[in-house]
């Protein structure tokens, strides 16, 4: 029996909700988000980009059911949990302890996000996250991100009575963009276990992050991008 998906994608966000305070940067983010892995460098600067788009801007561009297609329907946003949490087996996050784990977010001001139930045969999820920002601080945030979560390949994360065992895998990414990452996160509780893939991809000033059911991150990750990066 497999683990619900709702409950494995908050577990994700939760991972990299305490991973967010490696982040130099001390402007808050108004909204969580999932982390990303296995990066392809091309350079971090880029002096001709254009400016970043704000967080009006960017829920514009975010998919929706219509561009999904057929089977999709938008979830209402999820409120932040502040349950106590314990992360065991990865010093990088034991450091930050348990409040920075439930309330942290990553530190970039501008973002959006949206995420969908697919029912096409079998119950999933899927979700996008937009970040902007100067194509320097993108690239360093999401690298110092991924550099944290590859040190700890498998750890647990403790929220009420519950331990969740937790690994990670990078794997290949599509070759999208000026930088991309992707990596598989293994959810396990009393015996059973989901997967759930997170890909991100920067292209200059913006950085697109879809997460959920591997079939479904690989699907819809370049029809994110293409949105995203419409009119630019």
């Amino acid at each position: 029996m497999r683990l619900p998906t709702t409950t494995v994608l908050s577990l994700s966000v939760l991972a990299a909700l305490t991973m967010a305070g490696c982040s130099n940067s001390n402007t808050p983010a108004d909204a969580p988000a999932p982390s990303a892995s296995a990066p392809t460098r091309q350079g971090g600067k880029d002096a001709s980009s254009p400016a970043p788009l704000t967080s009006a801007a960017l829920s514009k561009r975010l998919l929706n059911d219509s561009d999904l297609g057929e089977g999709y329907t938008p979830k209402a946003p999820t409120p932040a949990q502040h349950d106590d949490v314990t992360v065991l087996g990865c010093p990088a996050l034991e450091k930050l302890g348990g409040d920075a784990a439930a309330g942290g977010s990553l530190n970039f001001p501008r973002q959006a996000k949206a995420s969908f139930t697919y029912a096409g045969g079998s119950d999933s999820e899927v979700s996008e996250e937009l970040y902007s920002d100067t194509a320097q601080k993108l690239s360093q945030g999401i690298s110092k991100i991924y550099d944290a979560m590859v040190s700890c390949p498998k750890y647990q994360v403790v929220s009420g009575s519950a331990p969740v065992e937790v690994t990670t895998q990078k794997v290949p990414a599509a070759p999208l963009g000026d930088e991309r990452w992707s990596q598989l996160l293994t959810f396990t509780v009393g015996g059973r276990s989901s997967v759930v893939k997170q890909t991100a991809v920067r292209t200059g000033t913006i950085v697109v992050l879809v997460s959920g059911s591997p079939a479904l991150v690989d699907a819809h990750v370049e029809k994110a991008l293409d949105k995203a990066l419409a009119d630019r």
